[in-house]
This record gives structure tokens, C-alpha cells and sequence, in this order.
């Protein structure tokens, strides 16, 4: 194999995660991000997390923000229900994504840290991707899906019991008031432009 046709194939495979819905899709019956779409939510959703903590290392954040669902183009992803039978294998994808490529750093010194939960950093990425999960419900009440209400009390849970920090925390009580519109129903031309249709 040719020096570098390993990277080659890395980025393939990752641009393979925009065909991946997540695995509720099942449960919800109606389209939810891909892997890829949560990854980016989660990204930024980490470095407001850092920054609300304090935390400084914003490198290290984005790179395990990027990391921390990989494998599961080569596992799927699991909902709650398959996650009680399937066997899933993600420390192995992993490395086997990352081997010979450019970046074998990345299995060695982040996804095996965020895996830990042991870093701020890990716990912080961890975080955000729970979080997206109350994002995209929103979004799914918004669409007219009657399961985020039915999820509400196990959601409450997470947020109680799983999440790692504060900021966290106060971000999902934020989430749970937000109107998902508000971005472009409070930023549009006829409130900001008078004159704009005259």
C-alpha cells in the first residue's frame, strides 16, 4: 500500500458517517441527524461547555469532540433498546480506523481518554453529546413528535444523574424553554429592516 492510501481511506470513511442516521431513527420514526451532522453539533456544543467551565484546552476539546462517535462507522450506533443486546466493540474499531494513518495519535492519546471519562475534557465532550440529544428533540417537538414528551422524564434523569458539569446542566434547563425558531424568527429582515417589502 502506497504511503498515505491509509489517510485516503480514512477520509473516506468518515465522509461514510453522513449516510449513518443515529440509531433512534428506529424508535422515532421520523429522520434525526447523521453521525456526522450530531459531530458537528457536538463540537461546538463542547467548546461552549469549556468555555462556560473555564476550561482552556480548546485544541484538545474539538479533537475529542471529532472522535468520540468515529467508531461507529464501522459498529452502527445502538439505541437504548439494541444497547441492552448488542455487543459493540468501538476500542477496536477505533484503533483499526486510525491504524497506519497519519493520525494514530488521535486513537491513542484522545479517543482512549474520552473513553476513560476520567479528563475534564472527556467529561465536557461527554456532555455535549448528551446535550445534542435534548437539541434534537426540541427540534423533533417543533416537527410535531409526540415522543420527546413521552422521553421527558428519562431525559430529566440524564440530566440529573449523568451529566458531568454545571454548565451542563444549565444548558439543558435552557434548552428545555428554547423555541428552536428563535434564531431566525427573532433575526429576520421585516423586525430588523422597516423599510424592507415598501
Amino acid at each position: 500500500m502506497a504511503k498515505n492510501q491509509r489517510d485516503i481511506e480514512f477520509l473516506f470513511e468518515i465522509g461514510s458517517l453522513r449516510n449513518m442516521s443515529r440509531a433512534w431513527t428506529q424508535s422515532l420514526g421520523m429522520d434525526s441527524a447523521s453521525i456526522s451532522e450530531h459531530t458537528f453539533r457536538v463540537v461546538w456544543l463542547a467548546l461552549i461547555i469549556a468555555r462556560m467551565e473555564g476550561v482552556k484546552n480548546e485544541e484538545k476539546i474539538m479533537k475529542m469532540a471529532l472522535v468520540h462517535d468515529l467508531a461507529e462507522s464501522r459498529t452502527g450506533d445502538a439505541n437504548y433498546t439494541q444497547a441492552l443486546y448488542a455487543k459493540r466493540d468501538e476500542d477496536a474499531a477505533a484503533r483499526d480506523i486510525f491504524n497506519r494513518t497519519a493520525l494514530l495519535d488521535f486513537y491513542k492519546n484522545i479517543f482512549l481518554e474520552y473513553e476513560k471519562r476520567k479528563s475534564v475534557e472527556a467529561k465536557i465532550v461527554k456532555d455535549a453529546d448528551n446535550l445534542d440529544i435534548d437539541l434534537e428533540t426540541k427540534e423533533f417537538d417543533e416537527r410535531g413528535s409526540k415522543l420527546p414528551r413521552k422521553w421527558a422524564g428519562f431525559r430529566r434523569k440524564v440530566r440529573d444523574e449523568k451529566l458531568y458539569t454545571e454548565s451542563a446542566k444549565k444548558i439543558w434547563d435552557l434548552i428545555q424553554d428554547a423555541d428552536p425558531s428563535d434564531w431566525h424568527l427573532k433575526n429576520n429582515k421585516w423586525i430588523k429592516m422597516p423599510e424592507a417589502g415598501r
